[in-house]
């Protein structure tokens, strides 16, 4: 008997395919989202080295008291205007977007919307 998939293998399975294609240079690296029930993560990686240039969670100081939850919209939103912010520090103007397999819908997208307006280029 065949059976369907979770969501998180099928979301894993996505990923992959879309990595096979997105890979992230000193010039243009990447910027990974990571979605938990609780919390959201954003990474801007280079892929050549295998190095985190900057990372942002909700679960940073800056943003920890400012939220009500890790797991909503505007939670999201600070996120990316924060990894945004340290990317531009270190001289990254341009990236490329992960978005790990999930929908570009929700907290994905207003992560990816806040780090637009912040001054990320993709």
């Amino acid at each position: 008997m065949i059976t369907k998939p979770d969501r998180n293998e099928a979301r894993q399975r996505r990923h992959r395919r879309v990595r096979k294609r997105i890979f992230g240079t000193p010039e243009r690296p990447r910027l990974n989202v990571f979605r938990s029930n609780k919390h959201i993560y954003a990474q801007v990686i280079d892929d050549t080295k295998g190095h985190t240039l900057v990372s942002a969670s909700t679960l940073d100081k800056e943003l920890r008291g400012q939220l009500e939850s890790g797991s909503d919209i505007e939670a999201a939103r600070k996120v990316g205007e924060l990894v945004a912010k340290r990317a531009l520090e270190k001289g990254v103007k341009a990236v490329v977007f992960d978005r790990g397999g999930y929908l570009y819908h929700g907290r994905v997208r207003a992560l990816a919307d806040a780090a637009r307006e912040a001054g990320l280029e993709f």
